[in-house]
């Protein structure tokens, strides 16, 4: 099963008198991994190296390491690692010792290895969206139950009788998380199917 890191993670590492220092975290979509790049890179250092993966979509880049020995490696890294959905920066200050290819290949991908398995790792769930409607009395019970279903509320827009929930949930949740809904509000509210967004 496919995981993510659920907060940002490092690793620091001297080959060779060069010294290597990885940084990884998860990100949602494209711009997040590109700003996580933009914001960590060290215009000081010799090379910013890095990749990241979202599902199908993924980038890398050598930052001016000889093509394929930088950016390809730390992606091998994350899809080695079963990641998804994170981004892996690896920053390499040059300490005057030539690695060669194989051994900036071995670098670049066993330092962003290492991070991602120094991060603390979560499953990536295929979670579906829905929405419901419920009366104030029945909200605040429901919103303290949504932890046992694995259930991430995602937006609530109030009204003069409650309040519509957005929530995101593992679609095995929902028929379980519909009974409960149905018991709370005694049979008025139902989940309803979103598109995904």
């Amino acid at each position: 099963m496919p995981v993510t890191l659920s907060a940002p993670s490092q690793y620091r590492e001297e080959i060779r008198k060069s010294r290597f220092l990885a940084l990884a975290a998860p990100v949602a979509d494209a711009a997040e991994a590109q700003a996580f790049i933009a914001a960590h890179s060290d215009p000081g250092a010799s090379h910013n190296c890095w990749a990241w993966k979202l599902g199908g979509q993924y980038r890398f880049s050598d930052d001016g390491e000889p093509g394929g020995t930088a950016g390809r490696p730390i992606l091998a890294a994350i899809e080695g690692q079963d990641c998804d959905r994170v981004a892996v920066l690896v920053i390499r200050w040059y300490g005057g010792i030539q690695l060669g290819t194989g051994g900036l290949a071995r670098a670049y991908g066993g330092c962003a290895a290492k991070c991602l398995q120094n991060g603390e790792r979560v499953p990536l769930l295929d979670l579906k969206r829905f929405a419901c409607h419920l009366e104030f009395a029945e909200l605040a019970l429901f919103k303290s139950r949504l932890g046992e279903f694995a259930a991430r509320l995602e937006d609530e827009a109030y009204d003069a009788t409650g309040a519509r929930l957005t929530l995101a949930l593992p679609a095995e949740q929902a028929e379980a998380l519909q009974r409960l809904l149905a018991d709370l509000s005694r049979g008025r509210s139902r989940l309803q199917a979103l598109e995904p967004a």
